[in-house]
């Protein structure tokens, strides 16, 4: 039931958000062209603008898997405000934006909700990316590996800030692995 609640808090926050007029706000641009077959897979969040629901998220982790049909099915899973608490997860399932090289998005929540996800920044290497909305309300930096160098870290809050982010707001995910009790996780998507 909590995590009902607070995917429709995030889904009202959310909406709110939509409704925002964008006339004074430059779109970000998606990067050139996204591989998906390299993208899919495990993502750390290492740092975000976060939405309602992950304000006090542990461990939270993005996974992505391509489907047969080109769509990919996404699960957001965290512990909220402990390394130690219950796990949740958030199953979303996402569509390419035709002609963006993959690199923008709809992730479907529900049957209503479809959100604006752009690649905005991709390492060459496949293992750090940024993701951002042109509402500039959430943004998510994330890593292959639960942490990055200070260096790294740095360099992508500098890009967060040239796209026009309020830095300040950033929350660095608090990461630690392995996870210290109870059954492992699966790391798995599982799409409906």
């Amino acid at each position: 039931m909590r995590v009902a609640r607070a995917a429709l808090m995030l889904l009202a926050a959310l909406s709110l958000a939509a409704c925002r007029t964008l006339a004074a706000e430059k779109p970000i641009p998606p990067v050139a062209h996204v591989n998906l077959k390299r993208y899919v897979g495990r993502w750390y969040v290492i740092a975000a603008i976060p939405t309602n629901i992950e304000r006090d998220d542990y461990n939270p982790v993005e996974n992505y898997r391509l489907e047969p049909d080109g769509s990919i099915c996404t699960v957001f899973r965290f512990r909220r405000g402990s390394f130690t608490s219950r796990l949740h997860t958030v199953h979303s399932t996402a569509t390419v934006v035709r002609h963006t090289g993959n690199a923008e998005w709809h992730v479907h929540l529900f049957w209503f909700l479809r959100l604006q996800y752009i690649v905005a920044w991709l390492s060459p290497h496949y293992n750090r990316v940024i993701v951002a909305r042109d509402a500039r309300d959430y943004v998510w930096l994330m890593a292959r590996t639960p942490q990055i160098s200070r260096h790294d870290y740095q360099a992508m809050v500098r890009r967060v800030a040239g796209m026009g982010y309020p830095v300040a707001k950033l929350r660095k995910s608090p990461q630690r692995w392995p996870e210290p009790t109870g059954p492992r996780p699966s790391f798995a998507p599982i799409c409906r």
